[in-house]
């Protein structure tokens, strides 16, 4: 699953757009913010390191069953 992001809690700051690692996350100007969204969900590589940037904790993450069993 691709990271999540909570529209409703994101200030729009694209922090998460320049650390995604994948370059999977894209903003959309909106304004004076940028509107957030997961261009290519199946590229993620589940870093985390758009959550844990995430200024506002607007980002979630759901790792794959697969990615969970050893």
């Amino acid at each position: 699953m691709p990271p999540v992001v909570d529209q409703k809690a994101c200030t729009g700051c694209g922090i998460c757009e320049d650390v995604c690692m994948g370059d999977v996350i894209y903003s959309t100007p909106n304004g004076k913010t940028k509107t957030p969204y997961v261009k290519y969900p199946d590229e993620c590589w589940h870093c985390g390191s758009c959550r844990q940037d995430c200024p506002a904790q607007a980002i979630t993450i759901e790792f794959p069953a697969t990615m969970l069993i050893i």
